[in-house]
């Protein structure tokens, strides 16, 4: 065999470079990150605010391109990030933002992404107040059916409603939903901080007490519950 023979037979760098494990690696996660920024997303559930719906720690996926083609709509479940009206994100040390910073690119272990969990109660320019006679939730005048809801605030009729003194927690007032924003709240009603959580009861006399999530804000639809294995469950477009 001539030198000349091995020469052409020995891969070329870029041959080298195109089978290098560490090549494969590098696309994977370009693949995975591609995937997750445009496609689908994983999240970690970080409180108890929509249970039994989802619980703290469920790993679910939602979808980012749901709302490149509609927007977002009552009864969705939807990951928002934390509007700054919302509160200082948690503080962060430079070893946890770092191991993050790997969990945003392959969807396992901890987020640097500030990432909130609600559902959608009222879009753009509707109107959302409580109780109705019977203690539900009223959006354009109409009460709502809202059979997710397993732990509320008290409420009975004639003695501790929105009449009474002092008003049932359960109530607030009327609020109007601005342009481009939603209304949203979980559904642990007893144990959410949402939107209205300022406007409960007797407080929400006083001022403008909602906050509201920007469109902006909204990062994607969620789908599923893949985690852990017992609570598997795919969401309906609505419930």
């Amino acid at each position: 065999m001539t030198a000349t023979t091995d020469t052409a037979r020995r891969p070329t760098r870029g041959q080298r470079l195109r089978r290098s494990p560490l090549t494969h690696l590098a696309l994977a996660l370009v693949t995975l990150a591609l995937v997750q920024t445009f496609v689908i997303k994983p999240f970690q559930v970080p409180s108890e605010s929509m249970s039994p719906t989802l619980e703290n720690g469920d790993r679910i996926l939602a979808s980012r391109i749901a709302y490149a083609v509609s927007d977002p709509g009552t009864d969705d479940i939807v990951v928002f990030a934390r509007p700054d009206s919302w509160g200082v994100p948690p503080a962060r040390s430079p070893l946890r933002i770092a191991i993050g910073w790997v969990g945003d690119i392959v969807g396992i272990g901890p987020s640097n992404q500030d990432a909130l969990v609600k559902r959608i109660i009222g879009e753009p320019g509707s109107t959302v107040q409580c109780c109705s006679a019977d203690g539900r939730i009223e959006v354009d005048g109409k009460p709502v059916a809202e059979g997710y809801i397993v732990s509320d605030l008290p409420f009975t009729p004639g003695v501790n409603d929105c009449g009474t003194t002092p008003a049932s927690a359960r109530c607030f007032p009327l609020i109007t939903v601005p342009e481009d924003s939603y209304l949203v709240m979980g559904d642990n009603r007893a144990n959410s901080s949402d939107s209205v959580i300022a406007c409960r009861g007797d407080s929400g006399l006083f001022g403008d007490c909602a906050r509201f999530v920007p469109r902006s804000a909204i990062i994607a639809k969620v789908m599923s519950i893949v985690w852990p294995f017992n609570r598997l469950r795919m969401f309906a477009d609505a419930e």
